[in-house]
């Protein structure tokens, strides 16, 4: 089960800048990876977060403040930001279990989840990955939304052991 993944290589075309959310969460990423910047990183999540956030907003940010203070915290988030996922996106063609990609349609880190979604689904093995999109999910499907996500898991896990 994949959510929200980052498994191919990924390259952004000028058009993509067109869409809001995508513009608004890439230049924060970029931003906080650039800077090392708490606020930015804080102005991320917003994005990510879309509509309602979760009860302990406030706790979970000043959390995060804390944490990234700390020696080495925010070098590492830096790090996971240059990171890129070619080698995982090269195996997909090898893959031979069942495959689950849940994606939020609002997430900020690509300018279309979906076509994303689908891209990994296309380059798994013919019949061996599903897609499911989670309306009005940002970039945290089973943080936003986890009951459905749950859901979705437990029905891809049941249909899928019974072919095993």
């Amino acid at each position: 089960v994949e959510l929200a993944p980052f498994t191919r290589k990924q390259s952004i075309r000028l058009g993509d800048l067109r869409v809001k959310r995508f513009r608004q969460g890439m230049l924060r990423l970029l931003g906080t990876g650039a800077f090392g910047s708490v606020p930015l990183w804080r102005s991320y999540l917003d994005v990510a977060y879309p509509g309602v956030k979760p009860a302990d907003w406030a706790e979970r940010l000043g959390r995060i403040d804390s944490l990234l203070g700390e020696p080495g915290r925010m070098k590492a988030l830096q790090g996971m930001g240059r990171s890129t996922p070619t080698d995982a996106g090269a195996q997909l063609g090898n893959v031979r279990c069942p495959v689950l990609v849940v994606m939020g349609t609002l997430d900020p880190d690509w300018a279309d989840p979906h076509a994303e979604g689908s891209a990994i689904v296309d380059a798994l093995p013919s019949g061996l990955g599903r897609l499911e999109m989670i309306e009005g999910a940002g970039h945290y499907p089973h943080d936003q939304f986890p009951d459905q996500v749950v859901s979705l898991m437990l029905a891809f896990l049941r249909s899928d052991a019974a072919r095993a």
